[in-house]
């Protein structure tokens, strides 16, 4: 019987690793194409109206993901037994007029084709009035580069205008490319999102702030600004003013932008190249500009969907790994040509395709024999196409502590183009997490690599930021590049036209054509990451992440 013992040993050791084998397999299997698109076609239909906060749309919504949640067997993620957190917010459409008076000229431009304004502050009608116009450059304060656009120039009360993106510094070794020293060269960094442009204006006390949009560094077209721009604006609930934007934020299209800076006498490019330098200095436009936004206000009350599957370990199980997803869209404009249909923005891709994969990574959890160690937290996120405002309001105000939150892998559309040999990793180079996305991705034949298209700032424009931005690690993944048994230029054909044409368009609908084998995939990959974590991996930000001094903070 001892010589047995041994051997029965080894086969019971055998049996049990094949056990642990066979369940994630069984778990990757319950991510599947067809519940995918059944979660989409019913997120992007007609009856959900473009899933606007504060909607009928969104009170469809929120019931489906409750009831899907609750048939897969998961528990409400708020710690009172609900299912939702409620995010108070503020619903402003804006009438806004414009007019600015330059070398004794008056021009009043047309919304929305000319412009978008808005205003967050508190009064249900703002007003900016003989408000002279400086151009700030880039309306960049960046110690760390030694870039200051402002120069002390005193710009309270005033309209700024000002470029979108980071100062795009030539490399002086190969003025064909971008310096890698300034502004992280091609990559976008957050001083190029539009959220820094106006919480600086805020800050500094300007009346108006307006962003020159261009297409090509933008990476879409006019059209998404006007659509996002020309109805209901969102703030989350404050007291006062609103602390991260001016009286006045907007936008203005190039052409327009143009043609003020040619009635003061200057020209664009050249501005716009002057603005390249660190000895840059703001100029005015020897003019005044004239705003006025009446809103019609209301208060919402809209919420993030939370569902929880609490951990197995009795002390790991008050540790939290949050996978995040929008739910949100841009709702339904009646003021568009065409039929109803026509005039609703359905979201099939942005975001009903990242909230179909938060269901499937919940059916793929609940697959496993036992639950992980950490628990598992989903959150649909309301808002984030109105400036994140979900996730922000969670990463304030967490339902379960943020020392306990080890990371948050968010999902923001997926891939709907077929297989790819590689994943795009938003977030790579910040935190140890890398590590864990290349082993996965390489056990499935493909490589991890960096965001192919760092000049779109992905990482800045979606809901990982937040949770980043109180120091929890995060992952954010892309698939859109080396797609498999596909020329080389597929990659772009499909994600420009998509941007180019569905992108926060009403045409973003569900498609005949759509291959999700490459979405699966990715995200059983999410999964596999998730999942080490869950077990117990603890991801750590990298030295040299703007993000580590916040993750520091959140441990103490």
């Amino acid at each position: 019987m001892a010589a047995i013992r041994p051997l029965l040993f080894s086969a019971l050791a055998l049996a049990a690793g094949s056990a642990c084998a066979q369940a994630p397999a069984k778990a990757l299997a319950a991510i599947t194409t067809q519940d995918l698109m059944e979660h989409i076609k019913t997120l992007a239909s007609d009856e959900y109206e473009g899933r606007a906060p504060g909607s009928a749309g969104e009170a469809r919504t929120v019931a489906y993901l409750e009831q899907q949640f609750r048939k897969l067997g998961l528990k409400p993620g708020h710690p009172n037994g609900s299912w939702v957190q409620p995010v108070p917010m503020r619903g402003l459409t804006p009438t806004p007029s414009f007019r600015y008076t330059i070398g004794g000229q008056t021009v009043a431009l047309n919304f929305p084709e000319d412009y978008v304004a808005h205003s967050t502050s508190q009064p249900t009608s703002v007003g900016v009035n003989n408000s002279e116009i400086v151009f700030v450059g880039y309306g960049v304060q960046a110690p760390e580069y030694g870039w200051d656009d402002y120069k002390g120039v005193d710009v309270r009360g005033k309209t700024i205008l000002m470029l979108i993106n980071d100062p795009a510094i030539p490399d002086p070794h190969d003025p064909s490319q971008l310096d890698p020293s300034m502004f992280k060269g091609k990559a976008m960094t957050y001083y190029g999102r539009w959220t820094y442009k106006y919480e600086i204006a805020a800050r500094l006390g300007a009346a108006a702030a307006i962003i020159i949009h261009e297409t090509k560094p933008a990476a879409y077209p006019w059209d998404v600004v006007r659509s996002g721009g020309n109805g209901e604006q969102f703030s989350l609930l404050h007291d006062g003013d609103d602390p991260d934007a001016p009286p006045v934020p907007g936008w203005i299209q190039l052409d327009k932008a143009r043609q003020m800076m040619a009635a003061a006498g200057y020209d664009f490019d050249t501005l716009k190249q002057q603005a390249l330098s660190k000895e840059f200095r703001p100029v005015s436009l020897k003019g005044t500009a004239d705003f006025k936004v009446d809103n019609t206000a209301r208060t919402i009350d809209s919420n993030n969907v939370v569902a929880l599957i609490e951990g197995s370990d009795p002390k790991l199980k008050h540790e939290y790994v949050v996978y995040s997803a929008h739910w949100d869209h841009l709702g339904i404009d009646t003021r568009l040509p065409g039929t109803r249909t026509q005039q609703i923005y359905h979201g099939a891709l942005d975001n009903a395709s990242g909230t179909a994969a938060l269901l499937a990574l919940a059916k793929a959890y609940k697959a496993l024999p036992k639950a992980p160690k950490r628990s598992i937290l989903f959150v649909a996120t309301t808002a984030e196409e109105r400036g994140l405002l979900g996730a922000k309001y969670y990463a304030a105000h967490p339902l379960h502590p943020l020392k306990q939150t080890v990371a948050n892998i968010n999902i923001d559309g997926i891939n709907a183009w077929g297989r790819t040999a590689q994943i795009e990793n938003v977030t790579s180079g910040h935190s140890s997490i890398d590590a864990l996305l290349a082993k996965h991705a390489a056990a499935q034949g493909r490589s991890m690599q960096q965001d192919s298209r760092p000049e779109l700032g992905s990482f800045y424009r979606a809901d990982q930021l937040e949770f980043a931005r109180v120091g929890v690690p995060v992952l954010y993944t892309k698939a859109r590049s080396r797609f498999l048994d596909q020329p080389d230029s597929y990659a772009h054909d499909v994600v420009d036209r998509y941007v180019a044409h569905d992108y926060h368009q009403v045409t973003d609908n569900v498609r005949s054509d759509w291959d999700f084998r490459g979405g699966v995939q990715d995200i059983q990959l999410l999964f596999q990451v998730g999942l080490d974590i869950a077990q117990g991996a603890t991801p750590t930000w990298n030295a040299g992440s703007e993000f580590k001094a916040a993750g520091e903070r959140r441990l103490k």
